[in-house]
């Protein structure tokens, strides 16, 4: 019974022996693979129509009717709100009552023209047979001369009214908003009996977009960054509102830099379309957007880490001799050499994005690891094996806790 419990004894100690004497990996590493590289710009911005009217009033006034409200659909030319008109249309009665009185005062002078001529026709006739004097026939020519005058001052004044009553014509149809668009309105600023002014700083009354089918999002980009973006590039973003992606190109790269807080930024416009049949998309939504500025497909890549991985001393020693005693310059990438050293390659980067980068000329790395970083005490006690796969897509961790009844209350 004793010699039997020593063989398991012994047996045990051995295999601890060769367990502790097993080494772990040294390295945390990547696989070098092929895949799709798209690089993007990333933005915030705001949906906004790409054509917004705003209306105001043309006079001074109580509004006394209002027609639409928030959203409500218009059309060119439809009446949306009324200014009480009373005094506008007094004011055109007595405007043109004024141009009626004018032309009847130029067929008055008119007529006291003719009249003048006809006496100073009589008076040089008498004159020349020396029946009238000189002086009479000079009171003739002066009277005609007056009866002249007047009657231009006559039409000057018809003309004046006219104006007048043309302005006092406009100012009464003012009283009369309508909309300059076919669009939907989103902002209304007024109610019926409320006093609005015509004026260059007041508050329109309503915003109208002119067609919410076609959007656009007016976003900025750092100055770092804008020097990538192109009119025509492809842009995807979202809203915050929803679970879902929508489309759309830069239109217009703006020259405008505005700074702030030592900042610089560029404005860029993208078009995008909203015609979904319920328009998800609404003026004024945050939109966060990734601009493509450059794509790679079935290139063979790594994950970027591993290009700023930097081996230790001792390693590094070990590659030198390898190498023949000198390490050259340039962006290097690591891999382990069998032996439990490390070796490198020489780098020609391509494209990159937030996770990848491009190998060019390193078809015969695919299939290999990559290191990202020595193992650590950490990561070994997590029982990896060090290797890591950016390439495998993450799938969400199942919730340990569902499904078990929750403890009773003591």
């Amino acid at each position: 019974m004793k010699f039997l419990a020593a063989l398991v004894l012994a047996a045990i100690a051995g295999c601890g022996e060769q367990f502790s004497k097993k080494e772990g990996p040294r390295f945390r590493l990547s696989p070098i693979a092929k895949t799709d590289i798209v690089k993007t710009v990333e933005a915030t911005g705001t949906v906004e129509p790409i054509k917004k009217v705003e209306v105001g009033a043309q006079v001074n006034g109580k509004i006394i009717k209002l027609f639409v409200d928030y959203n409500s659909l218009v059309t060119n030319g439809q009446v949306v709100a009324l200014i009480d008109p009373q005094v506008y249309d007094a004011q055109y009665r007595s405007a043109l009552a004024q141009l009626h009185a004018n032309e009847a005062n130029v067929k008055k002078c008119e007529a006291a023209l003719k009249l003048a001529e006809k006496t100073l026709a009589r008076k040089h006739t008498l004159s020349q047979k020396q029946l009238a004097s000189v002086a009479d026939y000079d009171n003739a020519l002066e009277v005609r001369d007056v009866a002249l005058a007047a009657l231009e001052q006559a039409k000057a004044q018809v003309e004046q009214s006219r104006a007048s009553m043309n302005q006092a014509k406009a100012n009464l149809n003012y009283c009369t908003i309508v909309s300059p668009v076919d669009g939907t309105v989103i902002e209304r600023s007024v109610d019926e009996g409320q006093t609005v002014v015509s004026s260059m700083n007041a508050v329109p009354l309503l915003t109208i977009a002119e067609d919410l089918s076609r959007i656009q999002v007016e976003a900025t980009v750092p100055e770092a960054d804008v020097g990538m973006i192109r009119e025509g590039q492809n842009v995807t973003f979202t809203a915050d509102a929803y679970r879902k992606t929508f489309r759309g190109k830069v239109r217009q790269v703006r020259l405008a830099a505005t700074t702030e807080n030592n900042v610089v930024t560029y404005p860029i416009i993208i078009d995008a379309v909203n015609d979904d049949k319920e328009s998800l998309l609404f003026p004024g939504m945050t939109a966060n957007i990734s601009v493509e500025t450059a794509r790679a497909e079935d290139v063979l890549a790594v994950s970027s880490a591993a290009l700023r991985f930097r081996p230790n001393a001792e390693d590094i020693e070990a590659a030198k001799a390898a190498a023949g005693g000198e390490i050259p310059r340039g962006r290097k990438l690591w891999l382990p050499d069998g032996d439990g050293g490390v070796k490198f390659y020489l780098v020609k980067e391509g494209i990159s994005d937030a996770s990848f980068t491009q190998l060019v000329g390193l078809d015969e790395l695919e299939g290999k690891e990559a290191i990202l970083g020595y193992m650590t005490a950490r990561t070994a006690a997590a029982g990896g094996n060090g290797a890591v796969n950016p390439f495998k897509p993450k799938f969400p961790q199942r919730n340990k806790n569902k499904g078990t009844a929750p403890e009773p209350k003591k």
